[in-house]
């Protein structure tokens, strides 16, 4: 077995297919930012930047359905967020999952923007005229209103969603991690004495 193999087959993979620092400053196309990009702080694994990069990536993954990877690495970089991980994490949209996605967003839109459509005046999506938010949702997303506006409440759930879950896996496998040192450490204290 190889010596820096670690335990998981994602880590390995990871380790196989992510660029290395050096190849990165190498790249004549980051080379112009690469002393704000490749600073050590974003891709090291803590327990702070790696829920700010899964909530990043999943608002990236979500709202934008192109160069996602390229706009979840800028958006690491104002909230320092680990960069590989952003990346990583904008996956959670692909082609099987993203018709869901879509759909549920315009379910969540059309029940979101229709709470007053028992009253007299038209319901808000219908009401609303052409503004220049509007146009600019549906360029960013390429959806209508309804779906765009869905996708936007969809992102921002999902990502404190998967923040929270990511803090909490965090702390558990940082706790676990310690009481099995814990316990190796009285196995060898038993055994000297």
């Amino acid at each position: 077995m190889s010596r820096n193999r670690s335990k998981t087959f994602l880590a390995d993979f990871i380790r196989r297919n992510m660029p290395t620092r050096e190849q990165l400053e190498g790249n004549r196309y980051v080379r112009p930012f690469a002393g704000r990009v490749l600073r050590s702080e974003l891709w090291r694994f803590t327990r702070r930047s790696v829920p700010r990069a899964v909530a990043v990536g999943m608002i990236v993954g979500v709202i934008m359905p192109f160069a996602q990877m390229l706009f979840a690495a800028l958006l690491s970089v104002p909230v320092r967020a680990n960069v590989p991980v952003a990346a990583l994490t904008t996956f959670v949209t692909n082609p099987v999952t993203t018709p869901l996605i879509w759909v549920a967003a315009y379910w969540v839109g059309s029940w979101l923007l229709r709470v007053d459509a028992a009253t007299i005046v038209a319901p808000v999506n219908t009401a609303i005229e052409r503004t220049d938010f509007q146009q600019f949702l549906e360029w960013l997303t390429g959806a209508t209103m309804v779906t765009a506006f869905g996708l936007v409440v969809i992102a921002l759930v999902s990502a404190a969603l998967s923040y929270v879950a990511t803090v909490w896996i965090w702390r558990w496998w940082t706790s676990r991690k310690w009481a099995r040192r814990g316990t190796l450490r009285r196995r060898r204290n038993a055994d000297a004495s």
